[in-house]
């Protein structure tokens, strides 16, 4: 399969690279503007890097993070990648090529790492922070543990923030369904005297839009306000001494995730409405008698020094990062219980209200390179990165929807330390041959101390009362590598080709509110190997790039969610193996017409038949095969990884036409993903079909005012995009189509 594979995308290359021009003249307005992107912590144009790299930037990333968006608008708007999230806007969880984790613990360890300005973000509760004023979003596909470190055998995701000295300013407001309000500004420039400075701030809300027809009033669900600011400060102490300070704060309040009783129909992955199988399904009303609240807090203060010693730049990246958060919600997602006079809607076997605070979150991160600053012949960087944090988890067993008293109380303190020392060297020869290399020294250690101290709830419940304090230490020291090579076709064709050893670190779970023991996952190890095309043609009208992959894993970190006995429990499968491919195009065949596309295919497949999970406890359909001997436990041995689509696409298309003294302009934008399970066994009810969501956005501009109509979710696609199975047949369910208007000033 993997020949016929790699057969396909040569010959996918061949025709790429004779492909005909749109027109025989070109002019600067039909040209393609080149992509510079950061993938090797240094600025390269994306086609001469020999890294599967995918960005987002310009009209289509300020379409899919306006309107009230978080983080997950990013999800399938690239290949290979998909984002969601059991806690809502506050914890996303990132899943490149297939591999991430289903994890909803606030110490859950992932696969993908997300870089803000060079520095890793560590903790779930820190890579939910807002996506505003960025020159860029790139995508790293593939294992990126030479120059940014731990956790990141995946991949990364990177933001890089709009600079002081950007000339940028911008102001822009818009309003639309539920009251939604998105207003940005990003404000800055030279204060004189070599100090530039930039203000940027992010404000969002919406309205409680979901009617819970169980409580007093209307719409009393879903709604949230979030502001987000930042502020940079830049001296220019020298030609050669630069120094940029940073402050970010973010402060959020709203619902929690809002989970829905019973939403699947038995039998089949259907949507079904609040009476049963025969109604309709509707995003904007539950049923449920729970509580539900969530507020984050989160605080950054960070420098970045760089030095240009001639033939050396050195560089300093010093960061702290602060957060907490408290979330409940009611996690049956309906009302009542087989113990009450009254349940729904369906089954309830028992209620569950839970909730998990993060009352402290610190993290200090300081990284020291050195970078050669030569453009040909033997380059090289090297450095060396620490990392520690700590972190308080607290989680809280209600025994009735409306309790503030909690029958059970289970904390967790974790500290965790990493430190690495790297270096690469990459040589170009007089044909534009080159070839690089990189190696790290990765050091991980991290201790938990967990707890249940109370624990009142009834004996028959198998909990066994309070736990005593317990103690789990993981470490682990590892060196991860990479070698990659590129050779020019031409002077628009650059073949390329790149393996590389990933790593993750060992990882603890000790969520004792349910559960007696902690369990531990060893590290993984994954190695990578990816060739691929990156192409621009058609006299610059058309840029395609295609990348064909394969990578193995060996005792890969899974995470058994849930199930019948409602723990969570870590694992590692003794091999997971992974191909497919990832294609992506951009071009101006007219003037005034852009068109983009990308597309991916994930196969891949757990490969340990000792690997054994519980099943739901919700009365679902498991097709994975029963364990001989043991009810209620089933292989995951031959699954797709949970969270995995086969296919990601992703398009636009954008045509402006003059008109007066500027332009009216339309764009659309769409991301599709095909079928997920959302666990570790396969089954009817816990998966969905395909999702498919688009935009669209009609408005006139000139160099300095935009003004816009636009709509989100158009099509008012309703997909399932998680679920909870230890209980009932509980979904979470994507984002509701809003429409609104929007209006900017650039000065």
């Amino acid at each position: 399969m993997r020949t016929k594979l790699l057969l396909s995308l040569s010959a996918i290359a061949v025709v790429a690279t004779s492909a005909p021009a749109f027109a025989q003249e070109s002019t600067d307005e039909t040209r393609l503007d080149e992509i510079i992107v950061t993938a090797q912590r240094r600025e390269e144009n994306l086609q001469d890097v020999p890294v599967s790299v995918a960005t987002l930037g310009g009209e289509t990333l300020a379409a899919v993070t306006g309107a009230g968006a978080d983080i997950r608008a990013l999800s399938g708007r690239v290949p290979s990648l998909n984002i969601e999230s059991s806690f809502g806007r506050t914890f996303p969880r990132f899943y490149i090529r297939g591999l991430g984790n289903t994890d909803f613990d606030l110490n859950a360890s992932q696969p993908v790492s997300l870089v803000y300005d060079d520095v890793v973000l560590e903790n779930p509760i820190l890579k939910g922070f807002p996506v505003f004023d960025l020159d860029r979003v790139e995508v790293l596909r593939g294992p990126q543990g030479t120059l940014f470190g731990r956790n990141t055998p995946a991949g990364i995701v990177k933001f890089d923030t709009a600079k002081p000295t950007s000339k940028n300013n911008y102001l822009k407001a818009s309003y639309g369904s539920f009251n939604t309000i998105n207003a940005e500004a990003g404000v800055g420039g030279e204060l004189g005297n070599g100090i530039s400075a930039r203000l940027s701030v992010l404000y969002q809300r919406r309205d409680d839009w979901v009617d819970n027809l169980d409580a007093p009033g209307e719409n009393n669900l879903e709604g949230f306000e979030d502001l987000a600011a930042r502020l940079q400060i830049q001296a220019d102490l020298s030609d050669a001494f630069t120094v940029r300070v940073v402050g970010q704060i973010r402060d959020f309040d709203g619902t929690a995730r809002l989970f829905r009783a019973n939403a699947f129909a038995k039998g089949s992955n259907k949507l079904i409405g609040l009476g049963g199988p025969t109604t309709e399904f509707k995003r904007d009303q539950v049923r449920a008698d729970g509580l539900n609240f969530q507020r984050l807090r989160n605080y950054n203060l960070g420098m970045t020094a760089e030095y240009d010693a001639g033939p050396v730049t050195i560089t300093s990246v010093t960061s702290y990062w602060n957060g907490n958060l408290y979330s409940r919600g009611d996690i049956d997602g309906g009302f009542g219980n087989a113990f009450a006079p009254t349940m729904g809607p369906g089954f309830i076997p028992f209620s569950a209200q839970s909730q998990d605070n993060v009352p402290s979150l610190d993290q200090f991160t300081q990284e020291l390179r050195f970078a050669s600053n030569n453009t040909g012949g033997l380059g090289y960087q090297a450095g060396v990165f620490y990392l520690n944090e700590k972190l308080d988890i607290t989680s809280f067993d209600f025994g009735a929807p409306t309790d503030t008293t909690p029958a059970a109380i289970a904390t967790q303190r974790q500290g965790s330390t990493a430190w690495g020392l790297f270096g690469s060297l990459s040589y170009e020869f007089e044909n534009g041959v080159k070839l690089q290399g990189g190696l790290r020294y990765n050091d991980d250690q991290r201790k938990m101390v967990a707890a249940r101290p109370v624990d009142t709830r009834p004996g028959f419940l198998g909990f066994g009362g309070p736990v005593p304090a317990v103690t789990t230490e993981v470490g682990d020291n590892v060196l991860t590598w990479d070698l990659a090579a590129s050779y020019p076709l031409s002077d628009d064709v650059n073949l390329f080709a790149r393996v590389a050893k990933g790593y993750r670190a060992p990882a603890i779970q000790a969520r004792l509110a349910f559960g007696r023991t902690p369990s531990v996952a060893n590290s993984e190890t994954t190695m990578s190997y990816e060739a691929g095309i990156k192409s621009t043609l058609a006299d610059g009208k058309l840029r395609f790039n295609l990348t064909g992959f394969y990578f193995s894993t060996d005792d890969l970190q899974l995470t058994a969610v849930g199930g019948a006995s409602n723990f969570t429990t870590l694992l590692n499968a003794a091999k997971v193996d992974g191909y497919g491919f990832e294609a992506e195009l951009e071009a101006k065949p007219a003037q005034g017409l852009t068109l983009t596309a990308g597309l991916s295919y994930n196969h891949n497949e757990i490969k340990d038949p000792n690997a054994f999970v519980a099943g739901c406890g919700a009365n679902c359909t498991v097709t994975s095969p029963q364990r001989v001997g043991s009810p209620g436990i089933f292989s995951i041995n031959g699954n797709q990884l949970p969270q995995s689509p086969r296919w990601i696409a992703n398009w636009t298309a954008g045509y402006a036409a003059p008109m007066g003294n500027g332009e009216a302009y339309v764009f659309t934008d769409w991301a599709y993903r095909s079928k997920v399970q959302f666990f570790l066994y396969d089954s009817v009810e816990f998966s969905d079909d395909k999702m498919l969501e688009g935009g669209l956005r009609i408005g006139y501009r000139t160099d300095k005012f935009d003004i816009a109509a636009y709509a989100r979710n158009i099509t008012n696609d309703v997909s399932a995009v998680s679920g909870i199975d230890f209980n009932n047949l509980t979904a979470m369910v994507n984002e509701p189509r809003v429409f609104g208007v929007e209006a900017s000033i650039k000065f």
